[in-house]
């Protein structure tokens, strides 16, 4: 599969990994110049058949996008492409967090909501990846354990390609329903991010739900 991935950080590194391991073909778009290309040659050969590369400016090559953008950069960035999202599948990583109080920005609402808002009509928002972190990402699992990613959308179509990114990429989807769930998968992240400095774990730990 295609997919365009907004950013160049942590967890675009960690996510492009991911893809690349399914053999998928991925386009990083940069806000920095030339770190799109330097992370795409660090990138080169880690997958099984795929591709990376900077996308050129003005084009959004991939059927999916990934938004992996802080919250904060998420409505520049799809300002930034916002004619070119009409049809696509927009994949929200992001965790609105005021990170000096520790709360959450939309409480009982979602960042995911106010991103489909922001995004044309046809564009179908999926929230998916923000309840790992960059590392434990990059090593693709847990003490051993597979990852598990939830995800939650409207759109059945745009959730079953995102899941098949998932499996790709040798994770394991959980469907945790339509987008207005995404409050929770929100909250869920703003505790899991909590417990690294109560329990000393360096964000290497992993939600896993088990039968």
């Amino acid at each position: 599969m295609n997919i365009t991935i907004i950013g160049t950080g942590k967890m675009a590194r960690a996510i492009s990994t991911r893809l690349l391991q399914g053999s998928n073909n991925v386009s990083l778009i940069e806000h920095t110049p030339g770190k799109g290309e330097a992370l795409a040659e660090e990138l080169k050969g880690q997958g099984k058949g795929g591709s990376i590369s900077a996308a050129h400016v003005g084009t959004l090559p991939g059927e999916v996008v990934v938004l992996a953008v802080p919250y904060h950069s998420a409505e520049s960035a799809i300002h930034h492409v916002l004619e070119l999202l009409p049809g696509k599948v927009l994949v929200d990583i992001t965790n609105p967090i005021n990170f000096q109080t520790m709360e959450p920005l939309f409480p009982g609402g979602s960042g995911a909501e106010e991103i489909a808002r922001l995004a044309p009509v046809s564009t179908r928002v999926v929230k998916a990846f923000n309840t790992t972190f960059a590392g434990t990402l990059m090593a693709g699992q847990v003490a051993g354990t597979q990852l598990d990613i939830l995800i939650a959308g409207d759109d059945a179509d745009a959730k079953t390609k995102v899941t098949q990114l998932i499996e790709s990429g040798g994770m394991r989807p959980i469907n945790a329903g339509l987008l207005v769930r995404a409050c929770q998968l929100e909250a869920l992240d703003l505790l899991h991010i909590a417990l690294q400095s109560t329990n000393n774990i360096g964000f290497m730990s992993a939600i896993k739900i088990l039968p």
